[in-house]
């Protein structure tokens, strides 16, 4: 993701408002001010005026409302309508992104370009190179035909003094499964039936034009309406909040849920299961088994990879593990979970057990709207126990760690690691499939590094897993019982 610090994005700034506008005395009113009091008229500009900027935060505040751009019919719309709309439905239908085309920077279709450092060279390795003579000299430079141009990249390998480049659209190129595209009209779309809801566009664009759907506006109702709202926090949490854990448990009581709950506990929970699953399969002479908790890899395999479904666990995710914990120990309690990516959003639409789905960026929002500090709260609880197997999750290594905790010595375990779904990853799973792989349990990550590097963080990868590894080690663990 592009960013110094989330808190000093538009679309963090555009949360806060939100959220600190539904707690104020005019929800809708003081919604319908944003555009202008972010770019009041003598303000600096980031477009080519103000009015454009406007428009852009219109739509941005949109989708922090839980609509999709794309669906609006009536440009004559307020802002205050959308707001009201979205204090009176019932739920967010549709998908979970959305794209805000004036926000797009126009990107051309990718493509190969000889850069002013051709040097005009007299050997013309890109020419000759070239399988559809798309490449000629003109006044000493190579010019590259983009009608002719079959994006082989010949020409770009060949050249002596590196000066041809390949011009990439950066949420096109990110794309694992080639589900972005533009339209006849120029327009970037997403085609929802190849999507599998990584959110890596979301975090390659650099204009942040690509955006969820959030659901803020309705956790936020529940909890005015008094509703017994339970967060359950992603284990990737650990490295998004620099205060102690007990102290964000705290903190998000204090925020209005009635009580929090850690992932975790569901990971623990996971693990166990996929460890009675792995060894079983394994007696019935399975080749391999791949993990299961990451809902961007099993949508890939649903739409893209079905001859490795008969290789993918059955067990559930973490999320639903202790959603069901949740509803087990009251059936009216309404669970929110909070995490770092759009997969789990999509996820949770289709989780019964799942009533709302927020992402960090949104939680660290109403959070700072509230004027809740983590670090200044006392210490607190959490519903479950839960243990370093479970706390490990969200680093790539942590759910094969937890795995084999609980497999101990019943079965060899030669695991294999896919960090991050891409397009090269997307082709060895696909060999895996048809010839199957040196390993027999392989987990699979959606982000390079784990959860700590999903489209939705707040914190540095890096950081974040340094910190969830130290918070994972000082707890206790399900082999040190077994010991």
């Amino acid at each position: 993701m592009y960013f110094r610090t989330y808190d000093n994005t538009i679309n963090f700034e555009i949360m806060v408002r939100i959220a600190k506008a539904f707690h104020g005395d005019s929800f809708e009113e003081q919604v319908a001010r944003i555009p202008l009091e972010m770019r009041p008229r003598k303000a600096h500009s980031s477009r080519c005026c103000i009015y454009r900027d406007r428009a852009i935060i219109r739509y941005r505040c949109m989708a922090m409302l839980g609509y999709a751009i794309e669906d609006e019919t009536d440009e004559l719309t307020s802002l205050s309508q959308y707001a009201k709309g979205a204090l009176e439905r019932d739920s967010i239908q549709g998908s979970m992104l959305t794209f805000i085309d004036e926000a797009c920077n126009g990107c051309v279709r990718t493509h190969y370009e000889a850069t002013s450092a051709c040097r005009g060279c007299l050997a013309e390795a890109c020419v000759q190179h070239c399988p559809k003579d798309a490449v000629r000299i003109v006044d000493g430079k190579s010019r590259i035909d983009p009608d002719k141009c079959v994006q082989c990249g010949k020409c770009m390998n060949v050249c002596p003094y590196h000066a041809i480049v390949q011009i990439p659209i950066p949420c096109e190129e990110s794309c694992p499964t080639g589900a972005i595209s533009k339209d006849e009209c120029g327009k970037q779309v997403i085609d929802y039936d190849r999507c599998i809801f990584c959110g890596k566009c979301m975090a390659a664009c650099p204009f942040a034009a690509v955006l969820e759907k959030s659901q803020m506006i309705d956790v936020l109702r529940r909890i005015r309406e008094g509703r017994k709202v339970v967060a359950i926090v992603a284990p990737a949490i650990a490295g998004q909040v620099q205060a102690p854990m007990s102290r964000l448990a705290t903190a998000l009581r204090q925020l209005g849920f009635a009580d929090v709950a850690e992932v975790a506990s569901g990971a623990d929970t996971t693990a166990r299961l996929e460890a009675d699953e792995f060894v079983e399969r394994m007696e019935h002479g399975a080749a391999f088994m791949t993990s299961s908790c990451c809902p961007a890899y099993t949508q890939l395999v649903d739409k893209h990879l079905p001859e490795l479904a008969p290789f993918v666990s059955d067990t559930r995710t973490p999320m639903h593990y202790t959603a069901a914990m949740v509803k087990d120990h009251d059936p009216d309690m309404v669970t929110v979970f909070i995490g770092p990516c759009v997969a789990k959003r999509n996820e949770g639409k289709h989780d019964e057990l799942v009533d709302h789905v927020l992402t960090f960026q949104e939680m660290v929002a109403m959070l700072t709207a509230a004027g809740i500090s983590v670090d200044a709260c006392e210490d607190g609880r959490f519903m479950f126990p839960a243990m370093r197997e479970g706390r490990s999750f969200p680093v790539s290594g942590g759910v094969t760690a937890g795995v084999q905790a609980h497999i101990g010595t019943r079965a060899e375990v030669r695991p294999l690691s896919v960090d991050g779904l891409n397009k090269k990853t997307f082709r060895q799973l696909k060999t895996w499939a048809k010839k199957g792989c040196e390993g027999n349990f392989v987990e699979v990550m959606g982000c390079q590094g784990g959860c700590v590097a999903g489209p939705a963080i707040v914190m540095q990868p890096q950081k974040a897993a340094r910190r969830c590894n130290e918070f994972a080690a000082n707890s206790p663990g399900f082999a040190d019982d077994a010991s």
